[in-house]
C-alpha cells in the first residue's frame, strides 16, 4: 500500500511542478495556483497516510473487552455436607 501511495504522490509533484514551470513560461497566475493546490493535495495525501497509520496502530494494539462480561455480584456457594446440610464454600 505504501508503493502504491507513494507512486500517486511522485506522480502529483511532478505534475505539480510541471504547471508551475508552464505558468512561468506563460505568464499565468491559474497554473500557479493550480501547481500550489496539486502540490498540496500531494502533502496532505502524506499527511494523512501517517495519521492514520498511527491511528491503526493505536487501534489494533488496544487491549480487547469483551462485550458479554455481566456486573460483577456476590456469588454464594453452598454445597452439602457428609451428614446433608448445606454449608457455605469460601
Amino acid at each position: 500500500m505504501l508503493i502504491l501511495i507513494l507512486a500517486i504522490v511522485i506522480a502529483l509533484v511532478a505534475w505539480s511542478l510541471h504547471l508551475m514551470q508552464e505558468a512561468l513560461e506563460r505568464h499565468e497566475f491559474s497554473l500557479m495556483l493550480a501547481g500550489t493546490l496539486v502540490a498540496f493535495s500531494a502533502a496532505a495525501l502524506v499527511g494523512v497516510y501517517f495519521l492514520m497509520g498511527n491511528y491503526i496502530g493505536y487501534l489494533t494494539h488496544m487491549p480487547h473487552q469483551a462485550s458479554y462480561e455481566l456486573p460483577y455480584t456476590e456469588i454464594q456457594l453452598v454445597g452439602l455436607n457428609q451428614s446433608g446440610r448445606e454449608i457455605e464454600i469460601k
